[in-house]
């Protein structure tokens, strides 16, 4: 098992989640986070007085899958959340050792169902 944390643009969120749930990915979860990378944040102007903005919101989706899952996750996120610009977000995939579901005790891959 894997667990697949992506980074995105808070607008492409519905169009991720939607092509996720096509290839039978039933849960996820969605935290709404805030960072930079090479984009390095923006300058805006509000009444008059320029300001930094470092930290630009993103969405954090997390996303525990089978081993033969994680290439078709990889490229449904990429597909629907890329837009060719800076800023589109990263990808990561770690080993998970164990997962149980606590309301029935069920572990790994019967909890992942």
């Amino acid at each position: 098992m894997k667990l697949v944390i992506a980074i995105i643009k808070p607008f492409k969120v519905e169009e991720v989640r939607t092509s996720l749930d096509k290839i039978g990915i039933s849960g996820m979860t969605l935290t709404e986070v805030r960072g930079f990378g090479r984009q390095k944040g923006h300058t805006e102007l509000y009444r008059g007085a320029e300001y930094t903005i470092d930290f630009l919101p993103k969405i954090k989706i997390e996303i525990v899958v089978a081993d033969d899952m994680v290439d078709k996750v990889k490229s449904m996120i990429i597909k629907h959340s890329a837009s060719g610009k800076i800023g589109d977000g990263k990808i990561f995939v770690l080993p998970v050792d164990e997962v149980v579901r606590i309301r029935t005790s069920e572990t790994n891959e019967d909890a992942l169902k």
